[in-house]
C-alpha cells in the first residue's frame, strides 16, 4: 500500500533535513514548490496530451499562468 502524497513529502523533507549541516538551509520553500510543481506540470501536460486549456482548467490556474509555469520549467 502506498503512502499518501502529503507523507512522501514529509518522509522527503526529514531526510532532506536529516542530511543538512546545522545552519546550511535556505530558500526551503521554493526549494519545495519548484520540486513538486516541476512534474506535478509535466505530467499534467502528458495527462491532456499538450493541452494547455484542459491542463490549466485541471490545474485551477489561467492558461496565461499555466503558459508562464511551462516556460519557467522549460516545458514548452
Amino acid at each position: 500500500m502506498s503512502l499518501p502524497l502529503r507523507e512522501m513529502v514529509k518522509t522527503a523533507l526529514h531526510n532532506y533535513f536529516s542530511k543538512l549541516d546545522d545552519g546550511n538551509a535556505a530558500e526551503i520553500y521554493n526549494l519545495v514548490i519548484s520540486e513538486v510543481e516541476a512534474p506535478l506540470l509535466e505530467i499534467v501536460m502528458q495527462q491532456t496530451k499538450g493541452n494547455q486549456s484542459l491542463a490549466a482548467k485541471w490545474l485551477g490556474l489561467s492558461r496565461g499562468t499555466l503558459r508562464k509555469l511551462l516556460s519557467k520549467y522549460g516545458i514548452i
